[in-house]
């Protein structure tokens, strides 16, 4: 488990009043790789359901190997990629939620705890989406009313997801000083400072 770190004013990784912050690689390649595709892919199959059926279900399947390869990845990739880094159990998500509620709540130079949590909700609905889709082009539940109601119950819940995942991200980026979209495009991050979780 990752520990809070103390500054150390003759580092010169650690952020100092008279000079910029140094910046550290946090999110690899091919992370920021598969967060902007699958993004892209969502928005896309999005705005091409019901309108160019090829389109959309192409899309689908793209998110959906996406999924894989970040399923891989988190088991395989860099330190911040690896799910061992930031995947936790529920209830020290519900502490850090209360920590933010109370403005306590640590830095964190990978996922934090919810972040952590929003990512593994996020994949697992993009999965669900693409088995759901698939489900719906075989003889076995062609038609079947229940499989269309169940994929566009999870497109919608997706949405709102994505909807808080971006407010979790504007919080974030305003309590502690730094612009996380930003980041996921660069992969850097200021480096960790007293009280940060590295």
């Amino acid at each position: 488990m990752p520990k809070p770190v103390k500054a150390d004013p003759t580092s010169p990784t650690q952020p100092d009043a008279h000079f910029p912050p140094t910046m550290v690689r946090v999110w690899d390649p091919l992370v920021r790789l598969f967060h902007w595709s699958l993004v892209a892919s969502f928005v896309f199959a999005w705005f091409t359901a019901n309108r160019v059926e090829a389109l959309h279900v192409w899309a689908g399947y793209a998110a959906a190997g996406l999924i894989f390869l970040r399923l891989v990845w988190g088991l395989i990739g860099t330190r911040y990629a690896r799910f061992t880094s930031f995947v936790t159990g529920p209830f020290r998500v519900l502490a850090y939620l209360g920590a933010i509620v109370q403005g306590t709540e640590a830095r964190h130079l990978g996922h934090n705890p919810a972040g952590g949590a929003m990512v593994l909700t996020l994949m697992a609905g993009v999965l669900g989406l693409g088995v759901t889709g698939w489900m719906m082009y075989t003889d076995t539940w062609y038609g079947e009313d229940w499989v269309v109601t169940l994929h566009s119950v999870i497109a919608h819940l997706l949405v709102v997801m994505i909807i808080l995942h971006l407010a979790g991200v504007l919080v974030a980026s305003f309590k502690h000083h730094e612009n996380l979209v930003s980041a996921m495009v660069s992969g850097k991050k200021r480096a960790a400072g007293d009280g940060d979780v590295a």
